[in-house]
Formats: structure tokens, sequence, C-alpha cells
């Protein structure tokens, strides 16, 4: 087998495969999919870092922790999501993301369903007196 020429002009920053630079979700999203899926603190950080683009090694030396804990926070996650990829553990996050926010009008900012005005409370008193008065 013949080796293949390496070139020299090519920087690690060229690189095809690069870690994303912005941030996918932010941390009222993270706050959601970690009450969604009743994450605990850590499958929450090594969630992140998996959307982010760390692989199993960097996420152990990230955390801090051995590299069989990460396995089994990413085997947890999958159970709880119900996906065998973190491809579609990061798709099955943006979908449920996409579903919790609403955008108002084209153009504008999406508002979260938190920030949607509650349906005014009706007491039993109240239902009670409206449907007295109907009849």
């Amino acid at each position: 087998m013949v080796p293949s020429p390496i070139n020299d002009n090519i920087k690690k920053e060229d690189a095809l495969f690069k870690r994303p630079k912005g941030i996918l979700l932010d941390e009222k999203q993270w706050l959601y999919l970690k009450e969604r899926y009743h994450m605990t603190p850590r499958e929450l950080q090594v969630a992140i870092l998996v959307c982010r683009g760390f692989n199993n090694s960097e996420i152990s030396k990230a955390l801090k922790i051995r590299h069989g804990t990460v396995k089994t926070h990413l085997r947890n996650l999958y159970k709880r999501v119900r996906v065998e990829s973190k491809i579609l553990l990061l798709l099955r996050f943006f979908e449920d993301v996409k579903r919790f926010y609403i955008s108002s009008k084209p153009g504008t900012t999406p508002i979260t369903i938190s920030e949607l005005p509650l349906r005014p409370e009706v007491t039993r008193e109240a239902a009670e007196k409206k449907s007295h008065n109907n009849v």
C-alpha cells in the first residue's frame, strides 16, 4: 500500500470537520430540555458538550470524569430521549425546541410558550354564576 502524500500547507483550522463556533441552544432552551427529559445536572452537561461537537474523550477531559462514566451518561440520555446516536439526540433536541418556540409573525423574534399570556382562571363560582345566568 502506498502512503498518501501529506500536504504541509493545510492548517488545522482548515479541517473539513470542525467543531461549531456558535452556541446552538441557549440557556433557556437547555432548561426546557432538562425539565422535559428529567435530566440530571451531569447528563445536561454531557448533552451540551455532545451538541457542541465534543467526542467522548473530550467530554471526559472537560468534565474530569472517566470515559466509562461518559458512556453511562450517554446511554441514560439515549434511553430518556429515545434515540440511538448523538446525531439523533441533537436532532431531537432541535425538534423539541422548535415546537417549544412559536413565531408570532414572520420576521419577528420567536416567543416562548412560557411568555405567552395565560388563559384566565375560571373559578367554580364564576362558572356556576355564568351557567346560572344563561338559564
